[in-house]
C-alpha cells in the first residue's frame, strides 16, 4: 500500500471517529437556561417517538403484513441473485434499461455508479428494499387515532431517509471518489465546517448552513427598494416606501409579513421584489419589519402582535396617507394575524381595511400540514416550558423543523455537501433568508400555537374574544383575495381553500405553481411558473381545481388587476418621512431587521 493510500485512510478513519462524537454531541443536546433549569426537547426529531407510536393502540392487518414480507423476501432473493451474477463477471442492467426506467426517479441515487458499480448498486437496492419493507409495514398498521398514524409515517420517513447510504462516507461513491482526489483533505474541511455550525447552533436543534451569506448584506443587494422607517414600537418597524411614481392610487397598500421570519422575501431584489412590482404598479407601499425579540419582550402575546402590529401600523399609514382606509395583506402567519385584525376591528364596527389579501395563509387549521407532527399531547408542555424557560421560542428551530418537512432537499444534502464534500454552500438569497431565523417571544408562541395549531379556534365564531370583542370571520365582509401555491409543504393549498367559507363578502381564490416561497415570489417579466384561475368558489377545493384554468405565468398580474378597482383615483403620492408627525428616523431597511441570531 503506498504512501497516498495510508494517508487518506487513516484520515478517513479519524474522520469517522471524531464525526461519531460530534454528531453524537448535537443528538443528545438539551436546552438549558443560565440558571442550569432544562428541557428535553430531543422529542422533536427523537427516533424513540416512532416506537412509542408503534405501541399504542393499534391493529395490524395480518393479511396485509404477510404479503409486504413475501414481496420483501423476493425482492432480497433478486437482490442476491443480482450480486451473484456481478461476481461472476455478468454486465448488469443500467438504469437506462426499460426495468429502470419504470422506477420513479431518486435523486440520492442520480450518479451513474449507484447503477453501473456492482457494491454500490448492491448498498443502494439492498436500502431501497429495506426502505419500502419498513413503510410497508406502518402501512399494514390501523391506528385508532388519524393523528397518530401520519405521526408514524411521518418519523418512519425521517428515520428511513436518515439511513441512507448518501449519508454515509463509504457508502457514497461522490463522496469516496473526492476523499481520493483531496487526499482525504474534504474531511477535514467538513469537519471545520461541522465545528462552526455547531458552535452557531442553539442548544436545541442543529443550525446547518444553507448558503454563503456572507455574499448579501442587507440595504444593498438584499432589501435594497428605498424608503424611510417612518415608525417603531417595541415589536415593528413601519416601513414607507419611496414611491416611483409621481402620483399613486389613493388607497395604500399595507404588508404584514409572518413574525416568525424576516419581512425581505419580499423585497430580495430589484428582479424578485413584490415591493417593487406594487410601487411599479402605482401603490404607496407599507411594509411592517418586525422585531427579533428577546427575553425582554417574552410577555407579548399574540394580541399584542396584532395591537402592536398591524392595528399600530393601519392608523399610521393612514395618517400619512390623509386616507380613511388601507388595502392590507398578510403573508403565511401574517396573514392569519391579519384576517383577525380585520375581524376586530369589524366587532368595532372599524371599516379602516378597504380589502383583504392573504398569501398561503389558514385560517382553519383542519389541515395543518406535516408541521402538526411535531406537536403531541407530550410534546407540547415541554414545547411550552422551553420558551418560558428563554423567554422566546428560538427560531433556529423552527428553521430546523420546516427544513427537515423536506429533508432530503432541505437537510441531508447540505448534510452531504457541507461536512462529507467539505464544499461552502453557494450563496443564494431565498436560503440566506430562510436562515435568518426571529425568535418569537414565549407569551404569543404559546398563545398562537394553541389557538390555531392545536385547538382550531380562529374558525369558530366567537370562540375568541379580546377586549370583549367576539372574533367571528364572517364579519370580514370586504373584497378578500386568496393566494396558495400548489406545492406549497407549510401551508396545504386544500387547507388555505377553507379559508374562503370563513369569510363574507367578494372572494377570490387564485392557485400559483411551485410551493411557499417561490410561488409567491414570482414577478410578473420573470414569472416561470404558471398559476390557476376559477371565478367560482364550489365547495371543495377538488372541485375547484377541476373547473380552474391554467394560466402561463405569474399571478401578480391577476392581483394587481383585482386591487386596482378597489384602490381609488391617482392622487400624488406621498413621500417618506415628510409628514410632520411621523419623520424619518432612518433610512430602510431599518434596524429591527439586522439582528442575526448567533452572531
Amino acid at each position: 500500500m503506498g504512501t497516498d493510500e495510508k494517508e487518506v485512510l487513516a484520515c478517513i478513519e479519524k474522520y469517522a471517529a471524531v464525526f461519531n462524537t460530534m454528531a453524537q454531541e448535537v443528538l443528545s443536546r438539551s436546552a438549558a437556561n443560565s440558571k442550569g433549569a432544562s428541557v428535553d426537547m430531543q422529542g422533536l426529531f427523537d427516533p424513540q417517538k416512532l416506537s412509542a407510536l408503534l405501541n399504542g393502540d393499534i391493529k395490524v392487518d395480518s393479511n396485509k403484513l404477510i404479503q409486504q414480507q413475501m414481496h420483501y423476501m423476493q425482492k432480497q432473493a433478486e437482490l442476491w441473485q443480482e450480486a451473484s451474477k456481478a461476481m461472476m463477471g455478468e454486465v448488469l442492467q443500467t438504469k437506462t434499461d426499460e426495468h429502470s426506467k419504470k422506477k420513479p426517479q431518486d435523486k440520492r441515487f442520480a450518479r451513474e455508479d449507484w447503477d453501473s458499480n456492482p457494491v454500490f448498486r448492491y448498498i443502494k437496492e439492498s436500502y431501497l428494499a429495506n426502505s419500502e419493507m419498513l413503510s410497508s409495514m406502518v402501512d399494514a398498521i390501523e391506528f385508532a387515532d388519524e393523528k397518530a398514524e401520519r405521526q408514524a409515517k411521518f418519523f418512519t420517513r425521517q428515520y428511513v431517509n436518515s439511513l441512507s447510504p448518501t449519508n454515509f462516507v463509504l457508502t457514497n461513491p461522490e463522496v469516496c471518489e473526492e476523499v481520493l482526489k483531496s487526499k482525504g483533505q474534504n474531511l477535514v474541511k467538513g469537519m471545520q465546517n461541522f465545528l462552526e455550525d455547531l458552535e452557531k447552533s442553539p442548544l436545541e436543534a442543529f443550525k446547518m448552513r444553507q448558503t454563503d451569506s456572507s455574499g448579501f448584506t442587507l440595504g444593498e443587494n438584499l432589501a435594497n427598494t428605498p424608503g424611510k422607517i417612518v415608525y417603531q414600537n417595541e415589536l415593528m418597524q413601519l416601513i414607507h416606501y419611496a414611491p416611483v411614481h409621481k402620483q399613486n392610487h389613493q388607497i395604500p397598500v399595507l404588508i404584514v409579513p409572518p413574525f416568525i421570519n424576516k419581512y425581505y422575501v419580499l423585497d430580495l431584489d430589484e428582479k424578485k421584489s413584490m415591493v417593487r412590482g406594487l410601487l411599479n404598479a402605482g401603490y404607496s407601499v407599507f411594509m411592517i419589519s418586525w422585531v427579533n425579540p428577546d427575553a425582554e419582550l417574552a410577555d407579548n402575546d399574540f394580541v399584542d402582535y396584532m395591537r402592536k402590529g398591524p392595528i399600530t401600523a393601519i392608523e399610521k399609514v393612514k395618517s400619512i396617507t390623509e386616507q380613511t382606509k388601507v388595502n392590507l395583506t398578510g403573508f403565511c402567519v401574517g396573514g392569519t394575524l391579519c384576517a383577525m385584525t380585520v375581524a376586530y376591528l369589524a366587532g368595532l364596527k372599524d371599516k379602516s381595511v378597504n380589502s383583504l389579501t392573504l398569501l398561503t395563509t389558514l385560517l382553519d387549521f383542519s389541515e395543518p400540514g406535516e408541521v402538526a407532527n411535531y406537536f403531541s399531547e407530550d410534546m407540547l408542555p415541554l414545547i411550552e416550558q422551553n420558551a418560558d424557560i428563554k423567554g422566546v421560542f428560538d427560531g433556529r428551530i423552527i428553521g430546523m423543523s420546516f427544513s427537515l418537512l423536506r429533508e432530503n432537499s432541505l437537510f441531508w444534502s447540505f448534510f452531504i455537501d457541507n461536512y462529507l464534500k467539505g464544499k461552502d454552500p453557494a450563496p443564494f438569497d431565498i436560503l440566506h433568508w430562510n436562515s435568518d431565523s426571529t425568535n418569537i417571544p414565549a407569551a404569543c408562541f404559546k398563545q398562537y400555537l394553541r389557538t390555531t395549531y392545536w385547538e382550531n379556534r380562529l374558525k369558530n365564531p366567537e370562540d375568541i374574544v379580546i377586549d370583549g370583542v367576539k372574533i367571528d370571520l364572517s364579519n370580514i365582509d370586504i373584497p378578500t383575495y386568496f393566494l396558495s401555491t400548489i406545492s406549497d409543504h407549510i401551508v396545504l393549498w386544500k387547507g388555505a381553500y377553507e379559508g374562503t367559507k370563513l369569510v363574507s363578502g367578494n372572494r377570490r381564490f387564485v392557485l400559483a405553481g411551485s410551493g411557499h416561497l417561490a410561488g409567491v415570489i414570482n414577478p410578473t417579466e420573470s414569472g416561470k411558473y404558471p398559476h390557476w384561475i376559477n371565478e367560482n368558489l364550489p365547495d371543495s377545493a377538488d372541485e375547484w381545481f377541476e373547473g380552474a384554468t391554467e394560466n402561463a405565468g405569474s399571478w401578480w398580474p391577476d392581483w394587481h388587476a383585482w386591487l386596482s378597482p378597489l384602490s381609488g383615483k391617482k392622487l400624488n403620492a406621498p413621500i417618506p418621512g415628510k409628514h410632520s408627525d411621523l419623520p424619518a428616523l432612518m433610512d430602510a431597511p431599518g434596524s429591527y431587521v439586522m439582528k442575526r441570531l448567533g452572531e
